[in-house]
């Protein structure tokens, strides 16, 4: 039996200001919060209504309800880049997405039949694996750090996806009295900032901002948002330097903004993230992230790599060995693997040279096809690796040890 219990749901969003505060959250860094409340169906089972009765008559939030079902739930981004690059990452893993039509916001994985891909606004992907909704998400390690707030909850089962790479940092302009600060500690000292004159600093990440300068312990700064792009505030005004999300730096430079030694709050790439309680309690979620962390780390650790193969006369395949082990790059990532390659004279079967075959990254793949052919390669062939499966996955005993199961 299920009932349905209308309830006060948090605001989606925090609107800061740089008026006067009307809340600080300690005396020596002061920001107003202005909280918008809504009103939002929730289908809650029988089982917890007692839970959510006592939560209300305590005067707490009602706790997150584990609904029984038997899909596990993916949240992937909705849109920009961030949900192209992880569909293709799932593809490259050999995991499809499949949806229907582009404007439903639910999908398909044929190749996990017991998991529903769920798309969603990054933040939400955070707030939905905290209240149950959702099992496992793709997000920004910004996104989960400002959303999820260092919950117990949320589990980091892999953290570096190679995509969405940037970093949240403060900048500052580059001209007038910040010409000649270049670093944190001396943002910090300017002698502009007092309580009736505190620093203004716009952002969109209202938890991670306060938490750095109190962190770092930077007295007399006042945190607000700014419609469109930060870049703007300060030359519009609204703000004396701004905290925002970095890639190529190239935006803050057209807009005359520059970035501060120190001033890097925290670097930030796509990962995989996962409940707990999913983990723990749901049927089949720990079984349906080993089998997408399987295929996540084969592919990104052959991401990059190739397998150079070469033929090479020798007398045996211990001489061959040494003449490629003594050329520094060709030692390759396991190897090299040498086997004989037989010919026919005169009606015998013999050996007349070796196969190489050794593995590279992309990076230093010309100068080892170099060194190989140096030492008597020949019939060099070069092919990029898709996956490379290890004996086990580390992040998978990692994630059971961070589970203790």
């Amino acid at each position: 039996m299920s009932i349905l219990n209308l309830r006060q749901c948090p605001s989606s969003s925090l609107s800061l200001s740089p008026s006067p505060p009307l809340l600080s959250p300690s005396p020596s860094t002061a920001f107003s919060v202005i909280s918008n409340r809504r009103r939002c169906l929730r289908l809650v089972t029988s089982s917890s209504v007692s839970s959510v009765q006592r939560s209300v008559a305590n005067g707490s939030p009602a706790p997150a309800v584990v609904v029984e079902r038997n899909q596990i739930r993916l949240g992937l981004p909705s849109k920009g880049r961030m949900a192209a690059d992880a569909i293709d990452l799932l593809k490259d893993c050999q995991l499809f997405v499949k949806q229907v039509n582009p404007r439903q916001y639910v999908a398909q994985i044929p190749q996990l039949p017991n998991t529903e891909v769920w798309f969603q606004r990054p933040k939400d992907i955070v707030r939905k694996l905290l209240s149950g909704d959702l099992d496992l998400g793709i997000v920004g390690l910004d996104t989960l750090s400002e959303y999820g707030q260092e919950n117990e909850d949320l589990i980091i089962v892999h953290e570096a996806l190679n995509f969405g790479d940037c970093h949240l940092s403060i900048a500052i302009p580059n001209y007038g009295i910040f010409e000649n600060i270049n670093s944190l500690k001396e943002l910090a000292q300017m002698p502009q900032w007092n309580e009736e004159r505190p620093l203004r600093l716009a952002t969109g990440f209202t938890y991670l901002g306060p938490k750095f300068m109190k962190e770092n312990g930077i007295k007399h700064v006042t945190f607000s948002t700014a419609d469109g792009a930060l870049e703007a505030a300060p030359a519009m005004g609204i703000a004396d330097a701004i905290l925002d999300l970095v890639s190529s730096g190239t935006t803050l430079k057209e807009n005359n903004l520059k970035e501060i030694e120190g001033g890097v709050v925290l670097e930030s790439q796509a990962a995989l993230v996962a409940s707990r309680r999913a983990l723990t309690e749901r049927k089949g979620a720990l079984n349906t992230v080993h089998e997408i962390l399987e295929r996540l780390e084969a592919h990104l650790k052959a991401d990059g790599q190739f397998t150079v193969v070469a033929n090479m006369r020798g007398n045996s395949a211990d001489e061959v060995a040494e003449r490629v082990l003594s050329q520094p790059l060709l030692s390759g990532l396991q190897g090299p693997t040498i086997s004989p390659v037989y010919v026919t004279k005169d009606g015998k079967v013999s050996v007349d040279y070796y196969a190489i075959v050794i593995c590279v990254p992309k990076k230093a793949l010309y100068d080892s096809v170099k060194q190989l052919r140096a030492v008597g390669g020949s019939g060099v062939l070069v092919s990029p690796l898709t996956y490379i499966f290890d004996e086990d996955t580390p992040r998978w005993g990692q994630l059971l040890r961070n589970l203790r199961v």
